[in-house]
Protein backbone atom coordinates (compact mmCIF):
# COMPACT_ATOMS: atom_id res chain seq x y z
CA UNK A 1 0.00 0.00 0.00
CA UNK A 2 3.00 2.53 0.75
CA UNK A 3 4.80 1.72 -2.38
CA UNK A 4 5.48 4.52 -4.57
CA UNK A 5 6.20 3.60 -8.34
CA UNK A 6 9.11 5.12 -10.26
CA UNK A 7 9.32 8.59 -10.89
CA UNK A 8 7.88 9.67 -6.95
CA UNK A 9 4.02 8.51 -7.61
CA UNK A 10 2.18 6.85 -5.63
CA UNK A 11 0.20 4.00 -6.95
CA UNK A 12 -3.00 6.23 -5.78
CA UNK A 13 -2.02 8.56 -8.28
CA UNK A 14 -4.23 7.54 -11.47
CA UNK A 15 -4.28 10.08 -14.42
CA UNK A 16 -7.90 11.97 -14.00
CA UNK A 17 -8.74 10.86 -17.79
CA UNK A 18 -9.20 7.63 -16.61
CA UNK A 19 -12.01 8.96 -13.82
CA UNK A 20 -15.42 9.38 -15.04
CA UNK A 21 -16.02 12.95 -15.74
CA UNK A 22 -19.18 15.01 -15.47
CA UNK A 23 -21.30 15.98 -18.72
CA UNK A 24 -19.97 19.31 -20.21
CA UNK A 25 -22.99 21.90 -20.07
CA UNK A 26 -24.27 22.77 -23.41
CA UNK A 27 -22.42 25.10 -25.49
CA UNK A 28 -23.80 28.71 -24.99
CA UNK A 29 -24.36 29.48 -28.47
CA UNK A 30 -26.21 26.15 -28.86
CA UNK A 31 -28.63 27.44 -25.97
CA UNK A 32 -29.18 30.81 -27.49
CA UNK A 33 -29.76 29.80 -30.75
CA UNK A 34 -32.54 27.04 -29.69
CA UNK A 35 -34.21 30.19 -27.31
CA UNK A 36 -34.02 32.32 -30.56
CA UNK A 37 -35.90 29.91 -32.54
CA UNK A 38 -38.71 29.03 -30.03
CA UNK A 39 -39.19 33.13 -29.68
CA UNK A 40 -39.26 33.44 -33.85
CA UNK A 41 -41.80 30.77 -33.99
CA UNK A 42 -44.11 31.90 -31.03
CA UNK A 43 -43.85 35.52 -33.09
CA UNK A 44 -44.49 34.26 -36.36
CA UNK A 45 -47.67 32.43 -34.98
CA UNK A 46 -48.99 35.58 -33.04
CA UNK A 47 -48.35 37.56 -36.85
CA UNK A 48 -50.19 35.00 -38.90
CA UNK A 49 -52.98 34.80 -36.01
CA UNK A 50 -53.29 38.80 -35.92
CA UNK A 51 -53.47 38.78 -39.84
CA UNK A 52 -56.54 36.25 -40.39
CA UNK A 53 -58.90 37.52 -42.59
CA UNK A 54 -57.20 41.32 -43.36
CA UNK A 55 -54.03 41.47 -43.47
CA UNK A 56 -53.08 41.22 -46.94
CA UNK A 57 -49.47 41.95 -46.48
CA UNK A 58 -49.39 38.09 -45.77
CA UNK A 59 -50.55 36.79 -48.64
CA UNK A 60 -46.49 36.25 -50.41
CA UNK A 61 -45.88 34.62 -46.86
CA UNK A 62 -48.97 32.35 -47.13
CA UNK A 63 -48.47 31.56 -50.69
CA UNK A 64 -44.83 30.30 -50.03
CA UNK A 65 -46.24 28.20 -46.98
CA UNK A 66 -49.59 26.94 -48.21
CA UNK A 67 -48.89 27.00 -52.11
CA UNK A 68 -50.71 23.98 -54.08
CA UNK A 69 -52.80 23.50 -50.49
CA UNK A 70 -55.84 25.80 -52.24
CA UNK A 71 -57.10 22.28 -53.47
CA UNK A 72 -57.07 21.33 -50.50
CA UNK A 73 -60.02 23.36 -49.15
CA UNK A 74 -62.62 21.37 -50.41
CA UNK A 75 -65.89 23.71 -49.40
CA UNK A 76 -67.13 21.99 -46.60
CA UNK A 77 -70.26 19.44 -46.55
CA UNK A 78 -73.55 21.16 -45.08
CA UNK A 79 -74.41 20.79 -41.56
CA UNK A 80 -76.56 22.21 -39.18
CA UNK A 81 -75.49 25.20 -37.86
CA UNK A 82 -73.75 25.87 -34.11
CA UNK A 83 -76.33 27.72 -33.16
CA UNK A 84 -79.01 25.31 -34.23
CA UNK A 85 -79.91 26.59 -37.20
CA UNK A 86 -81.31 23.67 -39.54
CA UNK A 87 -79.70 23.15 -42.88
CA UNK A 88 -83.18 23.54 -44.44
CA UNK A 89 -85.96 25.78 -44.20
CA UNK A 90 -89.27 24.36 -43.22
CA UNK A 91 -90.84 24.77 -46.10
CA UNK A 92 -90.24 24.83 -49.35
CA UNK A 93 -90.24 27.86 -51.63
CA UNK A 94 -91.94 28.89 -54.44
CA UNK A 95 -89.69 30.09 -57.28
CA UNK A 96 -89.16 33.92 -57.25
CA UNK A 97 -90.83 36.21 -59.89
CA UNK A 98 -88.41 38.40 -61.64
CA UNK A 99 -90.35 41.72 -62.26
CA UNK A 100 -88.04 41.84 -65.76
CA UNK A 101 -89.24 39.12 -67.66
CA UNK A 102 -90.67 39.03 -71.16
CA UNK A 103 -88.33 39.53 -74.45
CA UNK A 104 -85.82 38.15 -71.69
CA UNK A 105 -86.35 34.63 -72.56
CA UNK A 106 -85.77 34.80 -76.24
CA UNK A 107 -82.08 36.82 -75.73
CA UNK A 108 -80.76 34.70 -72.92
CA UNK A 109 -81.60 36.60 -70.04
CA UNK A 110 -78.74 35.50 -68.04
CA UNK A 111 -75.76 37.65 -67.45
CA UNK A 112 -72.59 36.60 -67.75
CA UNK A 113 -71.96 38.01 -64.32
CA UNK A 114 -74.90 35.74 -63.63
CA UNK A 115 -73.27 32.53 -65.41
CA UNK A 116 -69.75 32.86 -64.82
CA UNK A 117 -69.09 35.64 -62.09
CA UNK A 118 -65.39 37.46 -63.11
CA UNK A 119 -64.41 36.91 -59.46
CA UNK A 120 -63.85 33.38 -58.58
CA UNK A 121 -65.82 32.21 -55.48
CA UNK A 122 -62.34 30.39 -54.09
CA UNK A 123 -60.36 31.54 -51.21
CA UNK A 124 -57.97 33.69 -50.56
CA UNK A 125 -54.46 32.11 -49.60
CA UNK A 126 -54.96 33.84 -46.20
CA UNK A 127 -59.01 32.39 -46.07
CA UNK A 128 -57.66 28.80 -46.65
CA UNK A 129 -54.69 28.90 -44.34
CA UNK A 130 -56.81 30.49 -41.76
CA UNK A 131 -59.97 28.59 -42.56
CA UNK A 132 -60.44 27.39 -39.05
CA UNK A 133 -60.52 30.89 -38.05
CA UNK A 134 -63.30 33.22 -37.75
CA UNK A 135 -66.87 31.81 -37.85
CA UNK A 136 -69.44 32.37 -41.34
CA UNK A 137 -72.10 34.41 -40.81
CA UNK A 138 -75.07 35.65 -42.75
CA UNK A 139 -74.38 38.92 -44.39
CA UNK A 140 -74.98 41.87 -42.51
CA UNK A 141 -75.13 44.24 -45.69
CA UNK A 142 -75.96 42.93 -49.82
CA UNK A 143 -75.91 44.65 -52.67
CA UNK A 144 -79.39 44.20 -54.27
CA UNK A 145 -78.90 45.83 -57.53
CA UNK A 146 -78.84 46.91 -60.03
CA UNK A 147 -77.82 44.90 -63.16
CA UNK A 148 -75.22 46.99 -65.36
CA UNK A 149 -75.00 49.85 -62.56
CA UNK A 150 -71.78 48.80 -61.05
CA UNK A 151 -72.34 46.57 -58.88
CA UNK A 152 -69.31 44.28 -59.46
CA UNK A 153 -67.29 47.48 -59.34
CA UNK A 154 -68.64 48.42 -55.93
CA UNK A 155 -67.96 45.06 -54.35
CA UNK A 156 -64.33 45.06 -55.93
CA UNK A 157 -63.71 48.59 -54.36
CA UNK A 158 -65.27 47.81 -50.97
CA UNK A 159 -63.16 44.43 -50.59
CA UNK A 160 -60.05 46.48 -50.30
CA UNK A 161 -61.19 47.32 -46.79
CA UNK A 162 -59.78 45.13 -44.02
CA UNK A 163 -63.16 45.19 -41.90
CA UNK A 164 -65.21 43.78 -45.43
CA UNK A 165 -65.23 40.19 -45.87
CA UNK A 166 -67.38 39.41 -49.31
CA UNK A 167 -68.21 36.43 -51.31
CA UNK A 168 -67.19 36.44 -54.75
CA UNK A 169 -69.40 35.13 -57.01
CA UNK A 170 -73.32 36.01 -56.96
CA UNK A 171 -75.13 33.79 -54.57
CA UNK A 172 -78.62 34.19 -56.20
CA UNK A 173 -80.26 32.63 -52.73
CA UNK A 174 -82.87 34.95 -52.00
CA UNK A 175 -84.45 34.63 -56.07
CA UNK A 176 -83.43 31.22 -57.13
CA UNK A 177 -81.99 28.97 -54.22
CA UNK A 178 -84.26 29.79 -51.46
CA UNK A 179 -85.09 26.27 -50.95
CA UNK A 180 -81.90 25.14 -50.23
CA UNK A 181 -82.17 27.09 -46.73
CA UNK A 182 -80.40 29.83 -44.65
CA UNK A 183 -77.60 27.15 -43.45
CA UNK A 184 -77.06 26.55 -47.35
CA UNK A 185 -76.50 30.21 -47.42
CA UNK A 186 -74.31 30.85 -44.54
CA UNK A 187 -72.12 28.15 -45.78
CA UNK A 188 -71.35 30.48 -48.90
CA UNK A 189 -70.16 33.73 -46.88
CA UNK A 190 -66.50 33.65 -45.93
CA UNK A 191 -65.34 33.88 -42.10
CA UNK A 192 -65.13 36.70 -40.10
CA UNK A 193 -63.51 37.63 -37.28
CA UNK A 194 -65.60 40.34 -34.63
CA UNK A 195 -66.01 43.69 -35.87
CA UNK A 196 -65.49 42.50 -39.40
CA UNK A 197 -68.91 42.64 -41.93
CA UNK A 198 -70.18 40.08 -44.20
CA UNK A 199 -71.49 40.69 -47.31
CA UNK A 200 -72.96 39.86 -50.76
CA UNK A 201 -74.21 41.24 -53.85
CA UNK A 202 -76.92 39.69 -56.03
CA UNK A 203 -78.00 42.61 -58.63
CA UNK A 204 -81.67 40.58 -59.60
CA UNK A 205 -82.66 40.66 -56.12
CA UNK A 206 -83.86 44.59 -56.86
CA UNK A 207 -86.56 43.16 -59.53
CA UNK A 208 -87.33 39.96 -57.42
CA UNK A 209 -90.84 40.76 -55.56
CA UNK A 210 -90.18 37.18 -53.05
CA UNK A 211 -86.52 39.21 -52.06
CA UNK A 212 -87.72 41.73 -50.05
CA UNK A 213 -89.46 39.78 -47.50
CA UNK A 214 -87.26 37.26 -47.54
CA UNK A 215 -84.64 38.98 -46.42
CA UNK A 216 -86.44 40.62 -43.99
CA UNK A 217 -87.36 36.88 -42.38
CA UNK A 218 -83.52 36.49 -42.60
CA UNK A 219 -82.66 39.54 -40.46
CA UNK A 220 -84.78 43.22 -40.70
CA UNK A 221 -81.61 44.84 -39.66
CA UNK A 222 -79.90 44.18 -42.87
CA UNK A 223 -78.84 46.92 -44.72
CA UNK A 224 -79.30 47.28 -48.07
CA UNK A 225 -77.23 48.78 -51.39
CA UNK A 226 -78.58 49.42 -54.40
CA UNK A 227 -76.43 50.57 -57.43
CA UNK A 228 -78.32 52.90 -60.00
CA UNK A 229 -77.68 54.57 -63.17
CA UNK A 230 -79.13 56.35 -66.07
CA UNK A 231 -81.98 53.97 -67.05
CA UNK A 232 -81.51 54.78 -70.52
CA UNK A 233 -77.62 53.97 -70.14
CA UNK A 234 -78.42 51.00 -68.41
CA UNK A 235 -80.67 50.06 -71.00
CA UNK A 236 -78.15 50.06 -73.96
CA UNK A 237 -75.62 48.57 -71.63
CA UNK A 238 -77.88 45.77 -70.69
CA UNK A 239 -78.34 45.54 -74.46
CA UNK A 240 -75.10 45.70 -75.53
CA UNK A 241 -73.76 42.51 -72.98
CA UNK A 242 -76.68 40.27 -74.77
CA UNK A 243 -75.55 41.42 -78.16
CA UNK A 244 -71.64 40.28 -77.23
CA UNK A 245 -72.98 36.99 -76.79
CA UNK A 246 -75.87 36.73 -79.43
CA UNK A 247 -74.88 38.60 -82.36
CA UNK A 248 -78.13 37.10 -84.25
CA UNK A 249 -80.52 39.09 -81.52
CA UNK A 250 -83.14 42.47 -83.18
CA UNK A 251 -81.47 46.17 -82.62
CA UNK A 252 -82.17 48.03 -79.86
CA UNK A 253 -84.80 49.99 -81.24
CA UNK A 254 -87.22 46.86 -82.46
CA UNK A 255 -87.05 45.76 -79.23
CA UNK A 256 -87.77 49.18 -77.22
CA UNK A 257 -90.96 49.66 -78.99
CA UNK A 258 -93.83 47.11 -78.93
CA UNK A 259 -95.52 49.63 -82.14
CA UNK A 260 -92.45 52.20 -83.19
CA UNK A 261 -95.00 54.24 -85.42
CA UNK A 262 -97.14 55.05 -81.93
CA UNK A 263 -93.89 55.05 -80.16
CA UNK A 264 -95.60 52.55 -77.61
CA UNK A 265 -92.51 51.21 -75.13
CA UNK A 266 -92.66 47.61 -74.69
CA UNK A 267 -91.82 47.36 -71.11
CA UNK A 268 -92.18 44.03 -70.76
CA UNK A 269 -88.69 44.03 -71.71
CA UNK A 270 -86.79 43.19 -69.51
CA UNK A 271 -83.62 45.95 -70.12
CA UNK A 272 -86.79 48.51 -69.95
CA UNK A 273 -88.12 47.17 -67.06
CA UNK A 274 -85.59 46.99 -64.47
CA UNK A 275 -85.11 50.93 -65.26
CA UNK A 276 -88.60 51.74 -63.04
CA UNK A 277 -86.69 52.02 -59.92
CA UNK A 278 -89.36 53.59 -58.73
CA UNK A 279 -91.52 51.04 -58.75
CA UNK A 280 -89.30 47.91 -57.48
CA UNK A 281 -88.54 50.04 -54.84
CA UNK A 282 -92.45 50.34 -54.13
CA UNK A 283 -91.93 46.39 -52.88
CA UNK A 284 -88.93 47.19 -50.87
CA UNK A 285 -90.42 50.22 -48.50
CA UNK A 286 -92.74 47.76 -47.36
CA UNK A 287 -90.61 45.90 -45.18
CA UNK A 288 -87.33 47.84 -44.50
CA UNK A 289 -86.81 51.49 -43.49
CA UNK A 290 -85.47 54.47 -46.44
CA UNK A 291 -82.94 54.70 -43.90
CA UNK A 292 -81.54 50.72 -43.85
CA UNK A 293 -81.55 51.66 -48.33
CA UNK A 294 -78.49 53.55 -49.59
CA UNK A 295 -78.35 54.53 -53.28
CA UNK A 296 -75.20 54.56 -54.97
CA UNK A 297 -74.67 56.93 -58.05
CA UNK A 298 -73.30 54.46 -60.83
CA UNK A 299 -71.90 57.57 -62.69
CA UNK A 300 -70.04 58.68 -59.48
CA UNK A 301 -68.50 55.83 -58.65
CA UNK A 302 -66.66 56.32 -61.78
CA UNK A 303 -66.28 60.17 -61.87
CA UNK A 304 -65.53 59.75 -58.13
CA UNK A 305 -65.13 56.34 -56.90
CA UNK A 306 -63.77 57.89 -53.52
CA UNK A 307 -66.37 59.94 -52.87
CA UNK A 308 -68.89 57.27 -53.32
CA UNK A 309 -67.06 54.58 -51.65
CA UNK A 310 -66.68 57.65 -48.66
CA UNK A 311 -70.66 57.39 -48.51
CA UNK A 312 -71.07 53.86 -48.66
CA UNK A 313 -68.44 53.27 -45.35
CA UNK A 314 -70.16 55.70 -43.43
CA UNK A 315 -73.51 53.80 -44.02
CA UNK A 316 -72.00 50.68 -43.35
CA UNK A 317 -70.37 52.02 -39.97
CA UNK A 318 -66.77 51.71 -40.93
CA UNK A 319 -63.58 53.68 -40.98
CA UNK A 320 -63.11 55.63 -44.11
CA UNK A 321 -59.88 53.62 -45.07
CA UNK A 322 -60.81 53.54 -49.15
CA UNK A 323 -59.67 56.87 -50.32
CA UNK A 324 -58.37 58.57 -53.54
CA UNK A 325 -55.08 56.95 -52.57
CA UNK A 326 -56.51 53.56 -53.69
CA UNK A 327 -57.30 54.16 -57.32
CA UNK A 328 -56.50 55.35 -60.71
CA UNK A 329 -58.21 56.06 -63.85
CA UNK A 330 -57.56 53.67 -66.44
CA UNK A 331 -58.08 55.13 -70.50
CA UNK A 332 -57.99 52.24 -71.61
CA UNK A 333 -61.01 51.03 -69.86
CA UNK A 334 -62.80 53.92 -69.32
CA UNK A 335 -62.94 54.02 -65.64
CA UNK A 336 -61.37 53.51 -62.21
CA UNK A 337 -59.12 51.34 -61.25
CA UNK A 338 -57.66 49.50 -58.49
CA UNK A 339 -53.91 50.43 -57.43
CA UNK A 340 -53.93 47.04 -54.96
CA UNK A 341 -56.67 44.58 -55.34
CA UNK A 342 -57.75 42.45 -52.17
CA UNK A 343 -54.65 40.32 -51.09
CA UNK A 344 -52.37 41.37 -53.76
CA UNK A 345 -49.91 44.19 -54.35
CA UNK A 346 -50.79 44.15 -58.33
CA UNK A 347 -53.14 46.58 -59.89
CA UNK A 348 -56.67 45.48 -60.74
CA UNK A 349 -59.02 46.17 -63.46
CA UNK A 350 -62.68 45.20 -64.05
CA UNK A 351 -62.55 41.93 -66.81
CA UNK A 352 -62.75 42.77 -70.44
CA UNK A 353 -66.66 42.01 -69.88
CA UNK A 354 -66.47 45.56 -68.51
CA UNK A 355 -67.27 49.18 -70.42
CA UNK A 356 -67.65 47.10 -73.95
CA UNK A 357 -68.27 50.31 -76.30
CA UNK A 358 -71.80 50.67 -76.78
CA UNK A 359 -73.57 50.36 -80.75
CA UNK A 360 -74.76 53.53 -82.16
CA UNK A 361 -78.53 53.53 -80.87
CA UNK A 362 -80.85 56.26 -83.05
CA UNK A 363 -81.02 59.49 -81.48
CA UNK A 364 -85.12 59.54 -81.76
CA UNK A 365 -85.11 56.35 -80.08
CA UNK A 366 -83.24 57.89 -77.46
CA UNK A 367 -85.14 61.08 -76.73
CA UNK A 368 -88.57 58.50 -76.88
CA UNK A 369 -87.14 56.83 -73.99
CA UNK A 370 -85.74 59.52 -72.04
CA UNK A 371 -89.27 61.40 -72.15
CA UNK A 372 -90.77 57.53 -71.20
CA UNK A 373 -88.48 57.30 -67.78
CA UNK A 374 -88.99 61.01 -66.78
CA UNK A 375 -91.64 60.55 -64.31
CA UNK A 376 -90.42 57.39 -63.52
CA UNK A 377 -87.10 58.86 -62.20
CA UNK A 378 -88.66 62.33 -60.78
CA UNK A 379 -90.86 59.91 -58.48
CA UNK A 380 -87.57 57.80 -57.50
CA UNK A 381 -85.86 61.22 -56.51
CA UNK A 382 -88.87 61.69 -54.27
CA UNK A 383 -88.39 58.30 -52.95
CA UNK A 384 -84.87 58.01 -52.57
CA UNK A 385 -84.26 61.22 -51.03
CA UNK A 386 -81.56 62.58 -53.60
CA UNK A 387 -81.55 63.78 -57.35
CA UNK A 388 -79.75 61.73 -59.62
CA UNK A 389 -79.63 64.44 -62.04
CA UNK A 390 -80.65 62.32 -64.96
CA UNK A 391 -83.17 64.37 -66.64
Amino acid sequence: MGQRLSGGRSCLDVPGRLLPQPPSPPPPVRRKLALLFAMLCVWLYMFLYSCAGSCAAARGLLLLLGSGSRAAHAPPALATAPDGTPPRLPFRAQPATPLASGKETAEGAASPEEQSPEVPDSPSPISSFFSGSGSKQLPQAIIIGVKKGGTRALLEFLRVHPDVRAVGAEPHFFDRGYDKGLAWYRDLMPRTLDGQITMEKTPSYFVTREAPARISAMSKDTKLIVVVRDPVTRAISDYTQTLSKRPDIPTFESLTFKNRTTGLIDTSWSAIQIGLYAKHLEHWLRHFPIRQMLFVSGERLISDPAGELGRVQDFLGLKRIITDKHFYFSKTKGFPCLKKAEGSSRPYCLGKTKGRTHPEIDREVVRRLREFYRPFNLKFYQMARHDFGWD
